[in-house]
């Protein structure tokens, strides 16, 4: 795999856009979620592109394949605290629609990814 940097993948790049996405989204959530589904799901968005990034890093590509299947984790924990928050009557469902259609999509590409390191 030729890339020299993880800044240059586009799956980084997308689980980034999420993580702004997840913290404009949790923004409007109750102030007693502070401490818990807001810090939680920020934390997971959050686990997303950095294991991706210090996956690229790591100089095996076996611990390349570990982290992203960490951030893989990450990624369904992330689907299903929004859905939490949906459910809740934190968000809206376009907003919710738009984090988990940019969360498939990120599923998409770390198992393309996935694939193309084995």
């Amino acid at each position: 795999m030729a890339v020299q940097n993880y800044r240059e993948l586009i799956v980084w790049q997308k689980a980034m856009d999420m993580v702004e996405w997840v913290y404009q989204a949790t923004k409007a959530f109750p102030k007693e979620e502070l401490y818990g589904l807001t810090n939680q799901v920020r934390r997971a968005a959050v686990s997303i592109p950095s294991n991706i990034a210090e996956g690229q890093a790591r100089q095996s590509t076996a611990e390349f394949k570990n982290f992203l299947s960490i951030a893989q984790g990450s990624r369904a924990e992330v689907e299903t605290q929004i859905m939490i928050a949906q459910r809740l009557g934190y968000l809206p469902q376009q907003q919710t629609d738009q984090i988990l259609n940019l969360s498939e999509e990120i599923k998409r590409m770390i198992y393309s990814l996935t694939a193309k390191l084995k």
